[in-house]
């Protein structure tokens, strides 16, 4: 059956309570389009941070989960999140269209210096092991930001081409949580075409359609990579301004 996704570009900040109001805006919005799933940047509701309160986080899930259910929304949530086991995870958070927690993918290619040990957030997130999930009967899976284009200057944890693994494991559908640095320079323009050019190509290399969405904070600055939806042959379907707010809905004619 065809799948109809929404995706938020948002400004992510560490401030929980105005993420939370930013992501209550967006699934009234996402409602309104009458999508089916509504994915959400990388931390987008914990802030891209492994120093967040917990319980402030939990309360917000709470409140963001509720208004999905009325709206017959299923999630697939950027945030950073501390689980039974103590420990802490990049996350994108699976909800079905009732409110049932399906479970989460965690970042995998987490960013850190080449130095010995590395330092970043390799050293403050778990990992898990890659999987999917069904929403609306589809097989989909998530990866998150550096989990796609594993970029050589951010980890030094080797390409294992996670699109393609996912794909391998029947996922028809990959979203994909950004949440990525710039600062308006030359590298971060190139940094941009990196970016794109690995949407396309591991789109097209794995068959899979790739829903992507960036934080647009700060404001003043193009995102760090485009938001939209890319097609198993490599193609934009769906792509929004660079900058500021944007929520894109486009329908999958996936089985």
């Amino acid at each position: 059956m065809p799948l109809r996704v929404a995706g938020a570009q948002i400004p992510v900040t560490t401030d929980v309570d105005s993420n939370l109001a930013v992501i209550r805006r967006a699934i009234a919005t996402a409602a309104e389009r009458k999508a089916d799933v509504l994915l959400t940047p990388e931390g987008s509701l914990s802030g891209y941070t492994p120093s967040f309160d917990q319980q402030a986080v939990q309360q917000a899930l709470q409140q963001v989960v509720a208004e999905a259910v009325s709206a017959g929304l299923a999630l697939a949530l950027g945030t950073c999140y501390i689980e039974d086991d103590g420990l802490c995870y990049n996350q994108i958070r699976f909800y079905d269209e009732r409110g049932r927690f399906l479970g989460f993918h965690a970042k995998i290619l987490r960013c850190g210096s080449m130095s010995h040990p590395p330092i970043g957030e390799i050293q403050h997130y778990a990992v898990a092991p890659l999987r999917t999930f069904v929403l609306r009967g589809v097989t989909v899976g998530g990866l998150i930001c550096n989990d796609l284009w594993a970029n050589p200057a951010c980890t030094p944890m080797p390409d294992t081409h996670l699109t393609q693994q996912l794909a391998g494991m029947g996922a028809k559908v990959i979203f994909h949580a950004v949440n990525g640095g710039r600062d308006g320079s030359e590298w971060s323009r190139v940094a941009w075409r990196y970016h794109e050019s690995n949407l396309r190509l591991r789109a097209l290399a794995g068959r899979v359609w790739i829903v992507t969405v960036d934080s647009c904070y700060p404001s003043h600055l193009r995102c760090s990579s485009p938001s939209g939806v890319v097609s198993p042959e490599g193609k934009w379907k769906k792509r929004v301004a660079a900058q500021g707010e944007q929520l894109f809905t486009f329908t999958l004619p996936v089985d």
